[in-house]
């Protein structure tokens, strides 16, 4: 079975992936560890050739540390015996997943829920209730216990 986990630098994806590891996933898996690296997004007005250097570099410095939480998460996979792959995509975390999803022909998706409440999901939205939705495979949300 392919799989792909969706990461993030939040506790919650972290645990999906343990979770996933310890309870889906065996040696002949094929895993693709994913992670979203976010678009900054800055008026125009405010990029000038002063300001467009910085928006670079912080670009840049969000590649370097999905790209450190990618080999993070690989390195769990070694520590339990399972051979993974990453894959980072540029864009809205949501949408990225999906497309993903689709590109890597993944059977199902595993990724962590943050646990908002109704209110806190309808001002910032949720990934994972998107994805439930959107992604051409199942979805398996996972809630870290309290």
């Amino acid at each position: 079975m392919k799989v792909m986990v969706a990461i993030d630098n939040s506790e919650c994806s972290r645990y999906a992936l343990s979770w996933a590891l310890r309870n889906l996933l065996s040696s002949d898996s094929h895993l693709i560890i994913f992670s979203a690296q976010p678009v900054l997004e800055f008026s125009y007005f405010f990029i000038t050739s002063t300001y467009a250097d910085l928006v670079s570099d912080l670009q840049e410095n969000l590649k370097s540390a999905t790209l450190a939480l990618l080999k993070e998460a690989k390195d769990v996979c070694s520590q339990h015996g399972i051979v993974s792959e990453t894959a980072t995509e540029v864009g809205q975390p949501k949408e990225v997943i999906c497309e993903a999803v689709k590109k890597h022909d993944i059977q199902l998706l595993v990724m962590g829920s943050h646990g908002r409440g109704a209110i806190q999901r309808a001002f910032l939205g949720s990934v994972s209730d998107y994805c439930i939705h959107n992604a051409k495979c199942p979805v398996l949300v996972i809630r870290k216990p309290t």
